[in-house]
């Protein structure tokens, strides 16, 4: 049988922390390794596979478009993405009316940065304390983690960082030159910390007045995760842009950028080789359509309630809080969280961390009641 953590290893110029398993295939909220393990998702691969693994409206998708046409340059029209585009725009909130479509979150961010400096004339940005935006050099200056910024200094300039639900410091640190704020509804990385209304229709309130464009980073949060298609529809606020990726594509490669009617960048000023490709804009359209046809942002918000139900909160000892919105679920803990995540792995469950002392649960959202019934009960076992 071949190793194949040995041959990765032999070949990867990895960058990635590892865990000790080898995932060779996955169904629904299922996942197994190379030895036949099964494993219950609750990682989603970092919150992509909301749609499930191998789900059969991607599979179908793909399969389609891939004997069809796979790629297409920016400079000419496609009838798939057409389509994809006409279905973003539809779920989207009613002040986004064009959307630009490229690889990853970072390079949503990227994007959202460039259009920001072109449309304001200005250069600087406000972002939030535990903020997370990508690991590319603009979205990484948006990124506030010391330990992922310091050894590629010097950044991108411009950027500063605000504590996160303090409208007082972010109005004190505009300047004349404040060309944007970036900020996550839920900051998924920072620890699902989640945003307080007014805070953010402040921020709102204060852009507008002030010709700043607001971008928020729905790159984790949207697409039904949190009980609602974008997760900012809970906070009655109209952002200028939207960063999109992850579950956008069920696991497909593809990012996008919601803007309202006020951006505008010529022809020319920015560009992708493969964002926006036929079999990209495929799986984003299959994907949108399961989560429609099936209300992943209902399951979602209902499952999130029962899962929590179903934590015996009050006698776990070794919990200092749970934050949760649908099925974005962070459990905090009064120490470390590896050994715990470690232990659940062993019990057939992987789950995330987010930063050093919370358990990050984005499970598929088409995991079952059974499969949260035995997650809540190891969890219930491990933290008492």
């Amino acid at each position: 049988m071949i190793d194949y953590k040995e041959l990765q290893s032999k070949y990867e110029f990895d960058v990635f922390p590892k865990r000790d398993v080898v995932l060779v295939k996955g169904k629904e909220a299922t996942l197994w390794d190379d030895k036949g393990n099964e494993y219950i998702d609750c990682a989603a691969g970092i919150g992509v596979a909301s749609i499930g693994h191998a789900n059969p409206y991607l599979v179908k998708a793909l399969t389609e478009q891939a004997s069809t046409l796979v790629t297409c340059p920016g400079t000419f029209y496609n009838d798939t993405k057409a389509k994809f585009l006409e279905k973003l725009i539809s779920i989207a909130p009613k002040n986004f009316t064009k959307a630009y479509l490229c690889n990853s979150g970072a390079e949503a961010m990227e994007s959202a940065i460039k259009f920001t400096r072109y449309s304001t004339k200005k250069t600087d940005f406000i972002a939030t304390m535990k903020g997370f935006h990508g690991r590319t050099l603009g979205a990484l200056s948006a990124t506030f983690k010391k330990e992922y910024r310091e050894d590629f200094e010097p950044l991108v300039p411009g950027f500063s960082f605000v504590p996160f639900n303090n409208f007082e410091k972010l109005a004190e640190a505009v300047t004349e030159k404040t060309a944007g704020v970036i900020i996550e509804v839920i900051q998924g990385e920072g620890g699902i910390n989640i945003a307080d209304k007014n805070f953010l229709q402040s921020t709102q309130k204060l852009c507008n007045e002030k010709g700043i464009k607001l971008i928020i980073d729905e790159i984790q949060t949207g697409f039904c995760r949190t009980g609602k298609m974008f997760a900012h529809e809970h906070f009655d606020i109209q952002p200028d842009m939207v960063c999109l990726a992850k579950a956008i594509a069920g696991g497909f490669p593809v990012g996008a950028v919601l803007c309202n009617d006020l951006l505008e960048v010529p022809a020319g000023k920015h560009g992708t080789t493969y964002g926006g490709n036929p079999l990209a804009c495929a799986a984003g359209l299959a994907s949108i359509n399961f989560m429609l046809d099936n209300k992943l942002d209902e399951r979602a918000a209902e499952l999130g309630e029962y899962f929590i139900s179903k934590l015996d909160i009050n006698n776990l000892s070794k919990i200092r809080e749970v934050r949760h919105m649908g099925l974005m679920i962070g459990i905090e803990l009064k120490e470390k969280s590896k050994p715990y995540l470690e232990e659940l792995m062993k019990r057939g469950i992987l789950a995330l961390p987010a930063g050093t002392t919370v358990i990050r649960m984005l499970p598929p959202l088409v995991i079952t009641k059974e499969q949260l019934d035995k997650v809540a009960e190891n969890l219930n076992e491990i933290l008492a």
